[in-house]
């Protein structure tokens, strides 16, 4: 068989990340899916491990000594493991305290070191492994549980694989293969919002990481980070809550779960475990630490939302530095509800798409609902409202509808399908947004041209120029030139994420709006002329290239 036509082959056997949409059906795979026994439901201690059989068709080893998951078997088959590592909290916690207990039908592991807290649950009769994680403070770096996958049993060529990307060309996690597509374990190309489950499907077999509802984790429901990763030497399935790359937000800590490791007959995991829909009466009792049931937990409703733009879809979200969590605006009218919220005080924000348009402050407390009258947002709000001139695409948040900007979710900038980052854009032209690209770097394209012509009675007033951003990467931010008449200041740089982010899948950061008065004398007077605006990037930091400092755009207009 020939490499391109094996690689298609690997590709069909099944690449998924999951949503609650695409688990429609799916009822054959649910949590009590498949419930041939292997065995009585219970535990036992080879000296090393502690072996727990779910009496389904999986039995899986947590070792004594560190709290690693050591084996996962399914079917008699064993998925854990790729070089000699095992699946765990972050890399390894080191010398554990762990101890085992058996609550009627539910076997409980607990891992304590130092402040951490982590719990493995099973079920009878359930092909389900249950996990919570209690970070309590910075000794462990970040918070993250991978399950690691052994090799040749979920192979693909998705973007989140480098099975045949064999030259780095970024850091030692970007690969380029011969065909000049890029591949990273950073290219999930889906926000937290957009999925449930995360995983592969081949040969009869589903392995999943069925998400929690984040509420201790950070960066929102438009947060990007990396799901999985797969290449020759093995894959990994990752609960990534506080992740450094990209982040917007300081680390929450308390108990983080569950987050569910679903085995299924191929199918999509059951909708029962999704985050939202799950609920875990039965572990009330276990004494799991800082464990909140439903009755210690209220819920937000707001009865709807004027003042929307209904192009766009609605999220609402509330965040403290304790919690996060949201919840979709209904498309007719607003109307939205969010569940299982931990009491305390909230920061309540609308997003049109991923553009915050309203603020305010609620309180919930356990058992309680909070019911909002409808909010209104204020029409000046929305910076699309605003009257102007020309405006390059929308005000939404997101860099969506420029040039590139799908692609950049999951590729490099140097990918062979990236339309050329150069070229300049003329208003009125009908491609004044698809012909802009969607980042912008000092080393690359800064001072990119717009050019736009203005009437006599615009060109003899000062105006106001507007351009939108959704991050940065080392301070790049635009400073602007009008027709070489006219020269900004650099603007101060705003609060962004200090890591790597234009070139590892996400343009997520802390919009931001610059703005220039522009003065009268600025313009050209002669309305058959065009009027040329330079944008450049500038900025003292950064490297070279695509690492050259740089900016993701959201919109650019001209204020009458």
């Amino acid at each position: 068989m020939s490499q391109a036509t094996d690689q298609e082959a690997l590709g069909r056997r099944g690449f998924v990340l999951g949503t609650a949409a695409a688990a429609a059906g799916a009822a054959l795979a649910g949590p009590l899916a498949g419930t041939a026994h292997a065995a009585a439901f219970g535990w036992s201690d080879d000296g090393t491990h502690y072996v727990v059989d779910t009496g389904a068709n999986l039995v899986f080893k947590v070792r004594k000594s560190n709290g690693d998951l050591a084996s996962l078997v399914y079917r008699g088959t064993e998925y854990q493991g790729y070089g000699g590592m095992n699946s765990h909290i972050e890399s390894g916690l080191g010398s554990s305290t762990v101890t085992i207990r058996q609550s009627g039908s539910t076997i409980l592991v607990s891992v304590t070191y130092g402040t951490l807290r982590h719990y493995y649950a099973a079920r009878s009769g359930e092909n389900n492994i249950y996990l919570w994680t209690n970070k309590a403070d910075t000794s462990v770096s970040a918070t993250r549980f991978i399950l690691r996958v052994k090799a040749g049993l979920f192979l693909n060529d998705a973007p989140d694989s480098y099975t045949y990307a064999p030259t780095t060309i970024e850091a030692s996690d970007v690969f380029r293969k011969s065909d000049g597509q890029t591949r990273s374990k950073h290219f999930s190309k889906l926000r937290v919002i957009d999925y449930d489950y995360v995983g592969w499907s081949a040969n009869g077999v589903g392995l999943w990481v069925v998400r929690s509802n984040h509420e201790k984790a950070s960066g929102g429901p438009f947060y990007r980070s990396l799901l999985r990763h797969q290449s020759a030497d093995g894959g990994g399935l990752y609960e990534i809550l506080y992740y450094g790359q990209n982040q917007t937000e300081e680390q929450r800590f308390g108990l983080q779960g569950p987050y569910v490791i679903a085995f299924t007959d191929g199918g999509a995991p059951s909708a029962s475990l999704f985050p939202g829909t799950l609920t875990t009466p039965w572990a009330d009792s276990l004494g799991i630490a800082g464990y909140v049931g439903s009755g210690g937990r209220g819920r937000v409703a707001g009865v709807g939302i004027t003042g929307r733009n209904t192009s766009y879809p609605y999220t609402v979200g509330l965040a403290n530095s304790a919690a996060q969590y949201w919840g979709s605006a209904r498309s007719s009218d607003g109307y939205f509800t969010i569940t299982g919220v931990l009491p305390g005080t909230y920061t309540l924000t609308v997003y049109k798409s991923e553009l915050a348009v309203y603020t305010t402050s609620v309180t919930v407390t356990a058992g309680g609902t909070t019911t909002l009258n409808t909010i209104a947002i204020p029409s000046s709000n929305d910076p699309s409202n605003a009257s102007a001139i020309w405006r390059i695409n929308d005000w939404n948040g997101t860099p969506s509808g420029f040039k590139n900007a799908d692609l950049m979710t999951y590729a490099h900038p140097s990918d062979v399908r990236a339309a050329a980052w150069t070229g300049n854009v003329v208003i009125g032209s009908g491609t004044e947004t698809s012909a802009f690209p969607c980042y912008l770097w000092k080393d690359v394209n800064s001072g990119l041209l717009v050019y736009f012509r203005l009437t006599a009675a615009q060109a003899a007033a000062a105006h106001t120029l507007r351009i939108g951003v959704t991050t940065a990467y080392a301070n790049g931010r635009p400073q602007v030139v009008v027709n070489d008449r006219w020269t900004s200041a650099i603007p101060s740089p705003p609060t962004q994420p200090n890591t790597r982010s234009l070139t590892n899948g996400s343009y997520r950061g802390n919009n931001y709006t610059f703005t220039y008065s522009v003065p009268a004398s600025a313009w050209r007077t002669d309305t058959s002329q065009y009027n040329v605006l330079r944008i450049n990037v500038v900025s003292g930091s950064g490297s070279t290239a695509y690492l050259s400092a740089g900016t993701a755009i959201d919109a650019i207009d001209l204020l009458a």
